[in-house]
């Protein structure tokens, strides 16, 4: 079990060296995951590029860490590339993950070679919905909010077809650390990168599930809009966690996308 100490926060993680002269791929998890979310994707990418994911703080194995913004898991984020001496890194965040890839290009553009941006928005929700959920998940705890966000996660035939692997996600969105989840509830409610992806300059790609309850197809298109040339996909029969849904759709976006990257940027080094 990897750990590593990143500014005082252990987090939980694993990296695989890739083959080749790709960039690294780093993935972030959505609210209430860890990264075994996408254990599909990065089974089928194999060694074809450097993968790493990671449980941010609060989640998973990581240390809770305390959160009061999103850029402390910039800050996670900031060290973990650092540690590994990746350089310019593909940067994929699903949700929340997704506005730590934004935050992440505020601070250091240069670091960025391409983002792909799954199931997320410049912005999430209201102040007044999350302050609902934070209510909520303080006086209840997460499994009473559990079924309604399975609901959004995941299509009514995963619902129906599906049920081990529901039961497992169930169990994984229960057993966050309740401080984690509710500090990065805040993170997210107070996240507005409305102007800033205005100055994402890296090829970008959006994708959304045709299906997400959380993110919905049309919000990421917004996304998608603001970011100047801003690849926008939608992904059939999937929820808000295409990655666990339909790993091989996700997966063959991925794929294709970082193949169209310019091989000057490509090279790693």
């Amino acid at each position: 079990m990897p750990f590593v100490s990143i500014g005082g926060v252990t987090l939980h993680h694993r990296y695989r060296p890739g083959t080749g002269d790709a960039r690294p791929i780093i993935f972030m998890n959505s609210l209430g995951t860890d990264f075994r979310i996408w254990d599909g994707v990065v089974s089928s990418l194999g060694d074809e590029m450097p993968t790493l994911v990671y449980d941010k703080r609060g989640h998973g194995l990581s240390d809770i860490g305390g959160v009061n913004s999103i850029f402390d898991h910039v800050d996670d984020l900031c060290g973990l590339i650092d540690h590994f001496d990746l350089g310019k890194v593909v940067l994929c965040g699903l949700s929340v993950g997704g506005l730590i890839a934004q935050g992440f290009y505020a601070r250091r553009p240069e670091g960025v070679e391409a983002l792909i941006l799954c199931d997320t928005a410049h912005k999430i929700g209201t102040t007044e919905s999350w302050n609902t959920r934070i209510a909520t998940v303080e006086s209840k705890g997460i499994q009473e909010i559990a079924d309604g966000v399975l609901k959004m996660w995941f299509t009514p035939a995963f619902h129906a077809e599906r049920s081990a692997d529901l039961d497992g996600c169930w169990n994984m969105l229960t057993r966050q650390a309740l401080a984690g989840y509710i500090g990065t509830c805040a993170a997210v409610r107070d996240a507005d990168f409305t102007e800033a992806v205005h100055r994402i300059a890296v090829p970008t790609l959006c994708v959304v599930g045709d299906q997400d309850g959380s993110t919905p197809p049309a919000l990421v298109r917004s996304l998608a809009d603001l970011i100047p040339g801003a690849r926008f996909e939608v992904i059939r029969d999937a929820g808000h966690i295409p990655c666990v849904e339909q790993p091989e759709a996700l997966t063959t976006l991925i794929r294709d996308f970082v193949a169209s990257l310019p091989e000057e940027r490509q090279a790693h080094g």
